[in-house]
């Protein structure tokens, strides 16, 4: 049943705490999840193939998304629908095709330290098409912020020797990161949907892929042991990472999302410290002060106006709050997702570009 959104009821607008926390603890956890699986996979399957690896990991991500579904409440997100299809497929493609075809085409091109100098470049392409092609809005505080959580994470990656430079192989990891910068995008235009059945298929289906190439291109496959180690690995890694960060995106558009998720090398290199005995160096303690500094200055930025709020009619996941006044024939459980639409409405309050508030400046 279409529930219609009154611009009379006026529930309690959320408060700037409100507002602003939830979104990064998603993106950093995220970013978190992420990087702790890199010094993990690495201990349990050294010497295994870029693709089989990351094919593992997919396949667990969607394995694991799985077997959650009995266990998620029905009616809280709204499903995938026939429109989502094509979007969908270019974020498979762009996340989970072309970009690790193009990091596999530069990885032996490069050296390691230029292959990982280049890989930060995700982020600043994310916020630049966030930008410029998704009307998302930065302060200058904030891509200051931005600024310095990404220059941390070269410092991080910054590996002492020879920086050798193929201009195919630049080519081919500068293709790869503006690869996933669509797919980032590309996901939040997807934010409306249940971030984990858009996860499953983007996980199931990157996996099959990356999987059969490494095996055509003659990758070693892990024992058994390593094996299941890995696909649990990507359960976490990959698969919850993921669903946060679509989470997030959902919170604080693609563009502040992207800074938060580059904090994932310095995350990985504080398991690292304790899991392969490693020890922090002066520069990772400095680059993790100055990412700090940038998430913090990103969490504290402000940004609230008057906005006007077009009708609308589509179906979420939401609560009752001042964008959502409406009442329901029976009761009905918080967060939960049916069509509904919005009539005009305009007010003022701090906001973020979540799915109603990306509108032009």
């Amino acid at each position: 049943m279409l529930q219609r959104v009154s611009s009379r009821a006026s529930p309690p607008i959320p408060t700037a705490t409100a507002i602003h926390a939830k979104g990064p603890l998603l993106g950093l956890a995220a970013a978190a999840l992420f990087g702790a699986s890199t010094p993990v996979a690495k201990l349990l399957v050294p010497g295994a193939g870029v693709l089989v690896m990351a094919g593992l990991l997919y396949a667990g991500a969607g394995l694991g998304l799985t077997a959650a579904l009995p266990f998620r409440r029905r009616g809280a997100e709204a499903p995938l629908e026939r429109s989502d299809r094509t979007r969908l497929l270019a974020v498979i493609l762009s996340g989970g095709v072309v970009g690790p075809v193009l990091l596999v085409a530069g990885l032996g091109r490069l050296s390691g330290s230029a292959t990982s100098l280049l890989l930060n470049l995700e982020a600043p392409f994310t916020i630049i098409v966030a930008l410029l092609l998704l009307g998302e809005r930065l302060s200058a505080r904030e891509v200051a912020g931005a600024g310095a959580i990404v220059l941390a994470a070269a410092g991080l990656t910054w590996a002492p020797g020879a920086v050798r430079l193929d201009p195919a192989g630049v080519l081919c990891l500068v293709g790869a990161c503006a690869a996933w910068a669509l797919d980032n995008n590309l996901s939040q235009r997807l934010a409306l949907r249940d971030p984990v059945a858009v996860a499953r298929v983007k996980a199931l289906a990157a996996g099959a892929f990356n999987l059969a190439l490494g095996a055509a291109l003659g990758e070693r496959f892990p024992a058994e042991g390593p094996l299941a180690a890995t696909l649990a690995t990507g359960a976490l890694g990959y698969g919850a990472s993921l669903v946060l960060h679509l989470f997030a995106v959902r919170a604080v558009g693609a563009a502040r999302q992207a800074a938060y998720f580059a904090t994932g090398p310095f995350l990985g290199a504080a398991v690292a410290v304790p899991l392969l005995g490693e020890r922090p160096a002066l520069a990772q303690l400095a680059a993790a002060a100055l990412m700090a500094v940038g998430i913090a200055v990103i969490v504290r930025a402000r940004h609230g106006h008057p906005h006007r709020h077009p009708a609308e009619e589509h179906s979420h996941a939401h609560m009752h709050d001042a964008h959502h006044a409406h009442t329901h024939d029976a009761p009905s459980s918080e967060p939960h997702a049916h069509l509904h639409r919005h009539e005009p409405l305009v007010h003022e309050h701090e906001h973020l570009p979540d799915v109603h508030h990306r509108h032009e400046h």
